[in-house]
């Protein structure tokens, strides 16, 4: 027999083995891209803040030197990498008011499989009134735990609404007040996983399209992001739709209005705030 023949018997098994090693060099790694809100002004910049992490045991883990695209009405708009830590900053320069839905994606990589997040841009003008919803005051049972992160909201997941919240917000945003959703980011969750899960509850319980507002541990939090708004420019940030006393606090302490509902027991709502005992209340409760 010669060399070649012999040889000849080994070329299938090398030919399989090449092409096993190419499909596993090929095979992408899964990511999962979380979006918060964005907030901003017509005709002038405004960033979007994406992450994009690994999924199952990585799912902590960023995902760096990744090219993310804002995609906005089926168009590419901005593009940014992902820095060590999976984060991007994403300029955009919007053009009319309203809520403006917008999706971050994964460009083209040789390394992630495709992945998307979506999230939402409100576009105001700055005189327009605004009021700031605390999640508490929205929810029957404050006190559920959150989902664990990446698991997000389904179905009938979670917490109920209260009565009437969703009807009565919806009277109070469509002619007047623009709304920011401050929700907390707790259990563990930072601010992109809060958003998340905190946009999913909103809209499987049809509340008025706003702004989401991550906040994060620490009874002061509140008041310093009032403090962050007034100074970006968000003078119009005046009136706090809450549950709790250190949210109530966080406005009355800068001579802000103050609504908590719904009614607290005797003595757990500061001097200074206005009480409603339900949603159908809240309105009456506005000057």
């Amino acid at each position: 027999m010669s060399v070649f023949s012999h040889s000849a018997r080994f070329l299938p098994l090398v030919g399989l083995l090449l092409c096993a090693g190419e499909s596993l060099s090929a095979e992408k790694n899964t990511g999962t891209l979380l979006v918060k809100d964005g907030l901003g002004v017509p005709h002038q910049s405004v960033t979007i803040e994406a992450k994009l992490v690994g999924k199952g045991l990585f799912a902590r883990s960023g995902m760096g030197g990744e090219p993310l695209e804002l995609v906005i009405d089926g168009r590419v708009v901005g593009t940014a990498m992902t820095g060590g830590d999976g984060k991007a900053r994403l300029a955009y320069v919007p053009k009319k008011q309203g809520i403006v839905p917008i999706t971050v994606r994964v460009g083209n990589s040789p390394r992630v499989a495709p992945a998307a997040g979506e999230a939402n841009l409100a576009v105001w003008e700055r005189r327009s009134p605004i009021i700031v919803v605390e999640q508490a005051a929205l929810i029957e049972q404050p006190s559920v735990p959150a989902p664990l992160p990446g698991i997000g909201l389904s179905g009938d997941i979670g917490p109920k609404p209260l009565p009437d919240a969703a009807e009565e917000l919806a009277k109070l945003t469509q002619f007047y007040y623009r709304v920011i959703y401050a929700v907390p980011a707790a259990g563990g969750m930072d601010g992109f996983e809060a958003g998340e899960d905190a946009r999913a509850w909103l809209k499987q319980h049809r509340f008025p399209d706003g702004y989401v507002l991550a906040l994060p541990p620490g009874e002061q939090a509140m008041g310093e992001k009032i403090d962050e708004l007034h100074a970006a420019g968000w003078t119009t940030v005046k009136i706090g739709i809450g549950r709790t006393k250190a949210f109530a606090e966080a406005f009355l302490q800068r001579r802000l209005e103050a609504v908590i509902v719904p009614e607290p027991k005797k003595g757990d709502a500061p001097r200074k705030a206005k009480v409603a005992k339900d949603w159908k209340e809240v309105r009456k409760k506005l000057s």
